[in-house]
């Protein structure tokens, strides 16, 4: 039996009641946070395209697109809904980091099967919770080069999480579910080129909906008995092989069963790439300890991992996406506005003088500790002020990260901030519980009226 083989039979062996409750109370959290992240996403004008595209077809279904009316089939309403949770860089990831966003593409492929199914809330748990433990690993074993080498790591692993999942819930057996991965990996795609173009970033939104449709569609090919590689996962010309420059195949079944991958499950403050977050907790941090005036700045020097310097470091974006994935840019406006307010980051800011003109006092370099050290996502950042004084604040792990997780309150505040004037009081405190007893729920497709449109 070879990596791929085991990680399917362990998706399907996996039961609730294996799950350590400490591993449900994350996913909850991660659950609450992806729904107001796709919410809030759903406003957003490239959401609506693609929500709309979706709607238009007119195909009847049983999965709730967020924000509308009219509901769709499966495939189609993971398509819509996890572009609107990858709509504002708002939604969770992986920490270390492995290129892997479990809400979008493992919860929500799951959320729309199991609506489809009239699943239990425990079904959907275990499928999104079996996703996330399998795309993580695959993840990890393909190692940091993917994005190295100009793929956009989360569209590329996120088919995987999504094909566990739904191919869980629509009752696949084993050799479906090794088939259901097979075509996955051919569904696994998109390139970082969002990151230097000077027009179309708004690409990079859709790429998480794209894998959250591409792994439900893949199961349910492999349902209706087409086939994919076997070896899809560890073959010569497989995904890991393929993608990376040094895979580590060993991680695939690392301690499968027994290190549950979803505890390492990271929750965002902010409405920017997740390697600006420790930076921009570093700078708030030092103008606590030594309140400074944005003017008195005469460089902000920031060291972090490699990434941070090729892939970061823009310095003119010319939209909305480019700058939220600018670290020069987000640290600029933290100073001037609060990060943790996602209406602060908007086109006409893009055009603001003072940001403009701090962006260019901060320098970005790799800080070759943190390198060595293996810090992932950690930054070191150190203010030189007008009067000579110099401040240094290093960050490895910031607010939301696992070893610094953020509260349930903190998590159901960050719902409320994002969901306000989306849904009434009453409606979020409804979804807040549905969530928090999920596991009680005899069918989902309930808690999917939460979601819709209209009151």
């Amino acid at each position: 039996m070879n990596e791929t083989q085991k990680l399917a039979r362990y998706a399907l062996q996996l039961s609730y009641r294996e799950i350590p409750s400490e591993v449900i109370e994350r996913a909850k959290a991660c659950i609450l946070d992806t729904l107001a992240v796709s919410l809030y996403g759903s406003t957003k004008p490239w959401s609506k395209m693609v929500s709309d595209f979706v709607l238009a077809s007119g195909a009847k279904g049983r999965s709730t697109v967020f924000g509308a009316e009219h509901k769709a089939p499966a495939e189609r309403a993971a398509l819509a809904n996890g572009t609107m949770a990858h709509a504002f860089e708002l939604d969770n990831v992986r920490q270390p980091g492995a290129g892997v966003h479990p809400g979008a593409t493992a919860f929500l492929p799951a959320f729309a099967v199991a609506e489809q199914q009239r699943a239990d809330g425990k079904a959907l748990l275990s499928a999104f919770i079996a996703g996330c433990e399998v795309m993580s690993r695959i993840g990890v074993a393909a190692g940091n080069s993917l994005e190295r080498r100009g793929f956009h790591a989360p569209g590329l692993t996120g088919t995987f999480g999504a094909a566990i999942a739904a191919g869980r819930l629509l009752g696949l057996n084993e050799k479906k579910l090794v088939n259901a991965l097979g075509i996955a990996g051919s569904y696994s795609g998109g390139l970082i080129e969002f990151s230097r173009c000077q027009e179309g970033a708004m690409i990079k939104r859709l790429h998480l909906g794209k894998a959250a449709e591409g792994g439900v569609t893949a199961a349910q090919l492999a349902n209706r008995g087409f086939a994919g590689p076997e070896s899809v996962l560890e073959g010569k010309f497989g995904f890991c092989q393929s993608f990376s420059d040094s895979p580590k195949l060993e991680y695939l079944t690392h301690r499968l069963g027994h290190v549950w991958e979803s505890m390492n499950i990271c929750i965002k403050r902010c409405a920017v790439h997740i390697n600006a977050h420790a930076p921009i907790e570093a700078l708030q941090e030092l103008r606590t300890e030594f309140p400074f005036k944005p003017e008195d700045s005469r460089e902000i020097e920031i060291g972090g991992i490699e990434k941070l310097v090729t892939h970061h470091a823009n310095y003119r974006p010319t939209d909305l996406m480019m700058a939220q994935y600018s670290i020069p840019f987000c640290v600029a406006l933290s100073v001037y506005f609060d990060p943790t307010d996602p209406a602060n980051f908007t086109e006409q800011k893009l055009k603001d003088k003072k940001i403009l003109a701090l962006m260019r006092k901060v320098r970005l370099k790799v800080d070759h500790e943190i390198e060595a050290k293996g810090w992932d996502r950690a930054a070191r950042l150190t203010i030189a002020l007008g009067n000579q004084q110099r401040h240094s604040k290093l960050v490895i792990h910031f607010k939301g990260t696992p070893l610094n997780p953020m509260t349930d309150a903190e998590v159901e505040d960050k719902a409320r901030k994002l969901t306000r004037g989306i849904l009434t009081e009453r409606r979020l405190e409804r979804l807040v519980e549905s969530v928090q007893n999920l596991e009680k729920i005899a069918d989902v497709s309930q808690f999917g009226d939460l979601l819709r449109g209209g009151e």
